[in-house]
């Protein structure tokens, strides 16, 4: 009976997401694209207010600590300060920080606008996946930003300031340090979105746990060619800093892959009803 039940709706549902037409997806992507903005908008606002003060600090802790601890100091002497070259570096530098700043702040409601902006497109018993894949996402994002600060980033400063470093005079603009800084952290902010994206074409069907199995080492080598592409520097150890956790979430989106493939839920779906 629940299988004469479910196709009917199945067919119903089908029919009104086969309904909406081009236009009618545009303007619901202009919507949604709107929203994400404003958002980051308010969000660089707010980081834009603090960068110079709170944010920026926190950035040049690892390069501050780099030169405590290998006695490095600048040109004029003082090691705990960045250069500029010209007098619209600090102040463009601040708001590039305030709108990366933004994006992690904003990162919520611009992900949940993903997430509505795809969900006229999942069946009803699909949608039940969307609240703990927006928690999922954000939360990784989030880690995979903080990972970068406090792992990928300090070991990466040690390795080319430290090593390369001793005898010279550092003379490192805020320009050129705020750009490697904001781009890996916001690299592996987005690379850690994997699960998630691997995740959700599990749900639609696209790839399954056993196409990820057979093309493994596939992806590890992307990963390693990503790693070189992102890294600062071409040495083997940060590199692997880079690919292991590319690998650990491949791996991990191989479980949410056979957990949320429609094979599986069928699986489970028809197991429920034999009881």
């Amino acid at each position: 009976m629940p299988e004469t039940v479910a196709e009917p709706e199945e067919q119903q549902e089908e029919s009104r997401m086969g309904s909406m037409g081009l236009l009618q997806h545009l303007e619901e992507l202009r919507k949604r694209l709107i929203h994400s903005a404003l958002a980051v908008a308010a969000g660089a606002c707010v980081g834009w207010w603090y960068a110079q003060d709170k944010i920026y600090p926190l950035m040049a802790k690892p390069l501050v600590a780099v030169y405590a601890k290998y006695k490095i100091t600048t040109a004029n002497g003082v090691p705990e300060q960045l250069t500029f070259l010209s007098p619209l570096t600090p102040f463009n530098t601040y708001l590039k920080v305030g709108l990366v700043a933004g994006i992690f702040l904003a990162c919520p409601v611009v992900l949940y606008q993903v997430w509505m902006f795809i969900s006229p497109g999942l069946y009803r018993r699909e949608k039940r996946f969307l609240l703990p894949f927006l928690f999922l996402s954000v939360g990784l994002f989030i880690t995979g930003g903080y990972f970068g600060y406090r792992v990928v980033f300090p070991i990466a400063m040690d390795f080319l300031i430290g090593t390369y470093g001793k005898g010279l005079h550092a003379n490192i603009t805020i320009d050129e340090y705020t750009k490697v800084f904001l781009t890996m952290i916001l690299g592996l902010a987005i690379i850690f979105e994997l699960p998630i994206v691997i995740g959700f074409a599990a749900m639609m069907g696209v790839v399954n746990a056993k196409f990820l199995i057979k093309h493994i080492r596939g992806a590890v080598l992307i990963f390693f060619i990503l790693a070189a592409v992102l890294s600062p520097t071409t040495d083997i150890l940060n590199m692997m800093i880079y690919a292991a956790p590319m690998i650990i979430l491949y791996i991990l989106s191989i479980g949410i892959a056979w957990f949320v493939h429609p094979k599986q839920r069928r699986k489970r779906r028809e197991k429920l009803e034999g009881k």
